[in-house]
């Protein structure tokens, strides 16, 4: 599945990924950093739990596709990788949920890419996949993370103490939700207007 408004495309994430995710990954480290879930450490007599290579995480994401629990893509801006998008924790039966995380590359942050992308993301989790809920779980020191949920009008629930392990610790979170009752217009529609009408052109006088 292939989601695009204008210059911004969600795609599956593919192995043939590897060297512009990385590049990417590798300019925006000491940014991305502070946001990234990390692996805390082992119980005593266990093995060390390692990082996944791309190709295993691509393989865990792909697997986890399959199976219905994950939606796992890449962002594009201009035919350009620039960040990935995964709905993660996938529940069906009687609450059919999901949770956003995403990050983007420093260089285009401010362009409406990472809001756009959130919101074809959750439209199609709404109106294709067939969810009920969607959240988005951000550190409170996020600013501009939380940005994104609040331009697209995300609802804030509260928080959730040493919630994910990022940056070596345990860290708090604030929830940001949604459901499909909210935006029955779709959240594309409603980010759209939000963005402000381009300027008549001037005329010159004679």
């Amino acid at each position: 599945m292939e989601l695009t408004d204008g210059p911004v495309r969600l795609r599956p994430i593919r192995r043939r990924d590897q060297s512009a995710w990385r590049e990417v990954n590798r300019r925006n480290r000491d940014w991305l950093r502070p946001w990234e879930a990390t692996v805390p450490p082992s119980l005593p007599g266990l093995p060390p739990v390692r990082r996944p290579t791309f190709r295993q995480m691509v393989r865990h994401l792909r697997q986890e596709a399959s199976a219905g629990r994950m939606l796992p893509f890449v962002i594009e801006y201009e035919g350009r990788l620039v960040g990935q998008l995964t709905v993660a924790g996938i529940t069906w039966g009687s609450m059919r949920s999901g949770h956003v995380g995403y990050w983007v590359d420093r260089a285009i942050a401010g362009r409406g890419v990472m809001p756009t992308s959130v919101a074809l993301a959750v439209d199609h989790c709404f109106r294709t996949v067939g969810l009920h809920r969607v959240e988005v779980c951000i550190r409170p020191e996020n600013g501009p993370s939380r940005r994104v949920v609040e331009k697209l009008g995300f609802r804030e629930e509260g928080l959730r103490p040493n919630y994910l392990h990022i940056d070596g610790a345990w860290r708090d979170h604030l929830v940001f939700a949604l459901t499909a009752e909210e935006i029955p217009e779709g959240l594309l529609m409603r980010w759209r207007a939000k963005q402000p009408l381009p300027s008549p052109p001037q005329s010159n006088p004679e």
